[in-house]
């Protein structure tokens, strides 16, 4: 007669045999090496949290770039169906990449004042993969290349997002193969400048807005992309109240105008002529 904990162990060895030899929970997620990246630079207890913060950033970051990719990969093979999937995550990613904010103004201002100036000329405005993330979205700025030098990898793949059709150019491509009139003069701009808006452009938007059901793949495809911009917006918002809450008008320590710098950020649109369309409606 077997015991309750003979039972037990043998499930346990049985489940073991089934299982892929060698590989644990850490061992898959690298968790050593992962939990071994957190190296405040002072004593103080809430300089653990900011790190924290921002690593996690750069980890949902890197997903961000991921799905961006697929999607951009999607839409230029017109598979624009496929890429929504990829899209909706994004949103959501950033929706959480904003509620983190929220984590971080429970650090007071005399919280924060006691290790900032272990910070250096570090800045979050430096960090490469938000501005792969806004360069394949169409905000280019060849400006931030400066802060990668030193970082080759991270320099070369701001260069080739700098270089290459952004998201919104994919999206306009498909409008045109689809049969709507998009100017040539924006078909074939140099994309590695930021998109400016054009009326030609938001004439075809309208159109799709206007006959949803005729263009209903790239009306969707449109709403999608309203979903990034927006979540920008609000990410960007929230980023100013809580710099503003935390160091008030202080200048930022990589050397902008803090506040001032992030509240200008706030009027940049990656897809401008799916926000002013709506007027016309």
């Amino acid at each position: 007669m077997t015991s309750p904990t003979d039972d037990i162990r043998g499930h346990a060895i049985e489940t073991a045999r089934h299982e892929p030899q060698g590989i644990t929970y850490a061992g898959y997620l690298d968790l050593d090496t992962l939990l071994s990246a957190q190296n405040p630079r002072s004593d103080q207890h809430d300089e653990m949290l900011f790190v924290i913060i921002h690593q996690t950033k750069e980890l949902w970051l890197k997903q961000i770039l991921h799905e961006v990719a697929l999607a951009q990969s999607l839409i230029r093979a017109g598979d624009l169906v496929p890429a929504y999937k990829s899209l909706a995550r994004v949103s959501r990613i950033q929706a959480v990449m904003t509620q983190s904010w929220d984590i971080l103004a429970t650090m007071t201002p005399s919280d924060y004042l006691k290790f900032r100036g272990d910070l250096g000329a570090s800045s979050g405005f430096q960090s490469d993969q938000f501005r792969r993330f806004e360069t394949m979205l169409g905000l280019k700025d060849p400006r931030f290349l400066r802060f990668h030098a030193e970082r080759p990898q991270a320099h070369d793949a701001l260069v080739e997002a700098l270089k290459a059709p952004s998201l919104y150019d994919d999206a306009l491509r498909q409008m045109s193969l689809a049969g709507l009139d998009v100017p040539a003069e924006v078909l074939n701009r140099d994309v590695s400048a930021t998109y400016e808006a054009h009326p030609g452009v938001e004439a075809a938007w309208l159109e799709v807005y206007r006959n949803t059901e005729k263009w209903w793949p790239l009306y969707q495809l449109a709403e999608k992309l309203v979903d990034l911009d927006d979540a920008l917006l609000t990410w960007r918002h929230k980023h100013v109240v809580t710099v503003e809450r935390i160091i008030g008008r202080k200048m930022g320590t990589g050397g902008t105008d803090g506040v001032g710098y992030l509240v200008d950020t706030l009027k940049r649109r990656c897809f401008p002529e799916l926000w002013t369309l709506r007027t016309k409606l």
